[in-house]
């Protein structure tokens, strides 16, 4: 009798082991590893299981995705053409789960109609100012951004690094660099505007240009230019030669 209820109770822990994906590997759990990996190394069955978050009790999220997608012979627009009621008929699967699901393969299909996102290409300091012009034309004080970019000069993104007075701003350089690591930029240029008008760049403008640029070459990135922007006109310490 007592072996039988040892059994039970290991069998209990079992089914209870699976419930709990935080209980896995650290490494095997889908939304860490994504973070660690990236999207691409993750399975179908896996990314559906971040989505609807938890299986049933007697089996993880990712079983649950696992056995869905076998019944739809692991084809995800098999998939997308289920109804809430299909999905509602599996153990752990609420109307939602079926929704969230269905939601996503919708997204995905919408996704595949779509045309690529236009990066602009910014390889001079006109082209520079022509984009961030409208960004600061208005401004009454003082902002720095930063435009982070790929080995072929598109935009990856731009970046508000501080926001200042009326004739100073206060920029962090191990912000920007950390900003350029985690977008994987390989080319960076400054920008930051000038309420006065006045497009001469201080003291203060030179020794942080001269601050990025040790920063940018000791991270093994292209410092390309920084300009300061005025309405109408601008500056560049690229063209000017002083970068």
């Amino acid at each position: 009798m007592s072996d039988e209820k040892g059994n039970h109770n290991y069998k209990l822990s079992t089914i209870n082991s699976k419930l709990n994906i935080n209980q896995w590997a650290e490494e095997d759990r889908p939304r860490e590893k994504l973070e660690r990996l990236g999207a691409g190394a993750l399975t179908n069955a896996e990314l559906l299981a971040i989505l609807v978050g938890s299986g049933s009790p007697k089996e993880t999220a990712v079983d649950l995705m696992k056995r869905i997608l076998s019944d739809c012979n692991n084809n995800l627009n098999t998939l997308g053409k289920m109804s809430i009621n299909d999905l509602c008929q599996y153990n752990g699967v609420g109307p939602a789960k079926a929704i969230t699901i269905l939601a996503a393969c919708e997204l995905g299909k919408r996704r595949q109609m779509e045309s690529p996102e236009e990066r602009p290409e910014l390889t001079t300091a006109t082209r520079l100012y022509n984009h961030m012009h409208p960004v600061m034309q208005d401004l009454d004080v003082e902002e720095f951004w930063v435009l982070f970019l790929n080995q072929g000069h598109r935009l990856i993104k731009k970046v508000r690094i501080a926001h200042g007075g009326i004739s100073e701003v206060t920029v962090d350089v191990r912000i920007i660099i950390r900003e350029a690591v985690l977008c994987n930029a390989t080319i960076v240029a400054a920008c930051h505007n000038h309420p006065s008008g006045n497009i001469r760049p201080s003291k203060a403008d030179d020794a942080l240009t001269q601050s990025l640029k040790r920063a940018c070459e000791l991270m093994h990135l292209y410092f390309m230019d920084h300009i300061i922007v005025a309405d109408g006109q601008y500056f560049s310490y690229h063209e000017s030669g002083k970068l």
